[in-house]
């Protein structure tokens, strides 16, 4: 579990956390329903693949759920979203596409990647919201219970199984861990 950002010192020290910490969640709920989106327009349309197509559609209607909670959020404290909205949204489509395009297993991996880094970043927002803000730490908890649900569906599905699996994961995690820090201040 990663370690909880402490709050700055200062006034509105806890407002400007709490900013991050809804500013990138959101992002990243954006993010994930472009890459289900991305991975479906490639799936929805091969042969044979209907049933992944149904399974990404299903996890795409999760994620928008949070997406949903994550804007009224923003909307409720005052807090705007990242200015990177429009890359993460281009990034996230070309990624679940391209992984798609590789194949069911690496889509997969990209699931399996994605939803291991926003588990453990999850964890760490709950631990430092647990006692300031528990109604908050209790909606990222079933967020993040969600996260888990499609984390072990890929993994059940062949994710590690994926053409060159431990370089993609890598790839596709740090790439997760990047934009989580840029979003969190842009």
């Amino acid at each position: 579990m990663s370690k909880p950002t402490p709050p700055r010192p200062g006034m509105g020290a806890q407002k400007t956390r709490l900013g991050e910490i809804l500013r990138v969640d959101q992002a990243g709920e954006l993010a994930a329903v472009h890459i289900y989106r991305g991975q479906a327009a490639v799936m929805r349309n091969a042969p044979g693949r209907e049933r992944i197509a149904e399974q990404l559609k299903e996890m795409e209607g999760h994620e928008q759920v949070h997406l949903t909670r994550f804007n009224d959020l923003l909307t409720e404290r005052g807090v705007r979203p990242t200015l990177m909205s429009p890359i993460w949204r281009a990034a996230a489509f070309a990624l679940g596409a391209g992984t798609a395009l590789m194949g069911d297993k690496a889509a997969h991996a990209c699931t399996e990647a994605v939803e291991s880094v926003i588990e453990k970043h999850y964890a760490g927002q709950i631990e430092e919201l647990k006692d300031r803000d528990p109604e908050l730490a209790a909606e990222l908890s079933q967020f993040r219970d969600d996260e888990l649900a499609h984390r072990d569906l890929a993994v059940e599905e062949g994710a590690r199984e994926a053409p060159g699996y431990p370089v993609l994961s890598a790839v596709i995690q740090a790439g997760c861990r990047a934009a989580i820090k840029i979003s969190e201040k842009i």
